[in-house]
């Protein structure tokens, strides 16, 4: 936790005043060994201006996500650093009273210091940033670096592999643990929402391609203009992917906002009312550029505690609350294999489906997570379903009988997965997981013989097995949002 700042502007109850002599004025006089003071002794009155010092830095040391490379760091340690010296440099006159005051003062810029050293030098916070120098260099050179190094914008496209490489670098920030650290919280959330941003952009690029001429300029008189904002708002799609990344140091995400405040007026400006495919152009046009300005507040994003502090968020309660229910349908499943939850695994499905994210990366990892749980449930009672259906005829292959042997033993396994509540370091993961590696090794072995259907169901009954063991894995990779 945060070193503890006392707020009060005389913050050292325990020191006992000597006996005063009283002089006039307002204040109580103070007769020291070195002369009478009015008020208090001055050693006290210098801590107390320190101790104010530190009611102000006190809260910006708590809240600071950064790392020691950072300007605000150097600052922040600089002027603790200084109320340290400050502190030292306050005479106590030999007395105990006086020596404790200073001693207190000094062990809260200490903490404060410890505090600041400590977070920004964190494991998970230099995983974090680790993670976000690998998707600063996947953008780079996929996105940003064609596009500084003068290719036209039309000649190159944002590739599904750069896509998925980007979804598994926010993936792994959503699984960065912060043990509760407010700083650490807040230094997550705001690398996940710009990559999460970013991700966005480069999906709805694979879907649109790039963004194409539908018409010629003697289609309409407004085609021209409408395809020059075009082409600018492929360059604003790289510079709002750079900005984001903190790859542009030149540019400002309130000054694109402007520019393309500025394109959309212009585009409203046009009249196109005579002609519906050219209307439906410019309003394609218009998605592409509201689609970008909505990412482009994401400068102080991360600032709001409510934002990252999810303990009390309503989407996480209304997931906790799906994922008990999970929880009561799987005991009754691994207990009395108990058959036709089906539909109402599938109505939380919907449910969770509905939950509102926002644009929280941790929110929508948390959903993800539950789907997940939900999923897994539904596939081990569709498998048990099948199983116990099963009524192989006498000319049933071979091989096609090894595959079904196979399900049968990971049905069982999965039951175990499924009720499993341990850690990696249990006996009994590395036992589920040795387990299920050994029934994809069986898999392997299993030669279809040119038979159709046995392929297809072996290769079904591998993709239940690695599911199996990836959720395995996700129940123990304490996760925390």
């Amino acid at each position: 936790p945060c070193p503890n700042i006392i707020l009060s502007l005389f913050p050292y109850p325990d020191y006992q005043q000597p006996q005063t002599q009283q002089t006039p004025g307002p204040f109580p006089g103070y007769t020291g060994p070195q002369g009478p003071y009015p008020g208090q002794h001055p050693a006290l009155l210098r801590l107390d201006e320190v101790q104010r010092e530190i009611v102000t830095l006190g809260p910006q040391v708590c809240s600071y996500s950064g790392l020691q490379s950072d300007r605000e760091y150097k600052r922040l340690e600089r002027e603790l650093t200084r109320l340290l010296l400050e502190v030292d440099k306050v005479e106590t006159e030999g007395r105990p009273e006086l020596q404790q005051a200073r001693k207190r003062a000094a062990g809260e810029v200490e903490g404060l210091l410890r505090y600041l050293e400590g977070n920004a030098t964190h494991p998970s916070r230099l995983a974090i940033e680790e993670l976000t120098q690998e998707a600063q260099r996947l953008l780079n050179e996929g996105v940003i670096g064609p596009f500084r190094q003068g290719q036209a914008q039309d000649a190159f496209e944002i590739s599904e592999e750069l896509v998925e490489a980007v979804q598994d670098v926010s993936m792994r920030l959503a699984q960065v643990k912060t043990g509760g650290s407010v700083p650490l919280r807040k230094a997550r959330y705001k690398a996940l929402t710009r990559v999460c941003a970013v991700q966005e952009i480069l999906e709805g690029r694979v879907r649109t391609h790039m963004l194409a001429l539908p018409l010629s300029d003697d289609t309409h008189e407004a085609v021209q203009r409408i395809n020059q904002v075009m082409a600018q708002v492929s360059g604003a799609r790289c510079q709002e992917v750079a900005l984001l990344m903190g790859l542009s140091g030149r540019d400002s995400c309130a000054h694109l906002a402007r520019i393309l405040t500025e394109l959309l007026v212009e585009l409203d400006a046009l009249d196109v009312s005579s002609n519906a495919a050219v209307r439906n152009y410019r309003k394609q046009v218009v998605e592409e550029i509201n689609g970008l300005l909505k990412h482009l507040d994401l400068e102080g994003e991360g600032e709001d505690t409510h934002r990252y502090d999810l303990a009390q968020n309503d989407s996480i309660r209304e997931i906790e609350a799906i994922r008990g229910h999970v929880s009561v349908l799987r005991e009754e499943v691994l207990r009395h294999g108990a058959a036709g939850q089906g539909t109402e695994l599938q109505g939380l499905l919907t449910h969770l489906d509905q939950v509102d994210t926002g644009r929280n990366p941790c929110i929508r990892e948390a959903r993800r997570r539950a789907v997940l749980e939900v999923q897994a449930l539904i596939t081990f009672l569709d498998l048990w379903e099948a199983l116990g259906r099963r009524n192989p005829g006498p000319d049933e292959p071979p091989p096609h009988v090894a595959v079904w042997r196979v399900l049968s033993s990971l049905c069982n396994l999965q039951a175990q997965v499924l009720g499993f509540d341990g850690k990696r370091a249990d006996k009994s993961y590395m036992v589920l997981e040795e387990l299920l590696t050994k029934q994809l090794l069986a898999l392997d072995a299993v030669d279809p013989q040119g038979d159709q259907g046995t392929k297809i169901a072996r290769k079904q009954a591998v993709k239940h097995a690695q599911n199996i063991l990836s959720y395995l894995d996700m129940k123990t990779d304490e996760w925390e949002y």
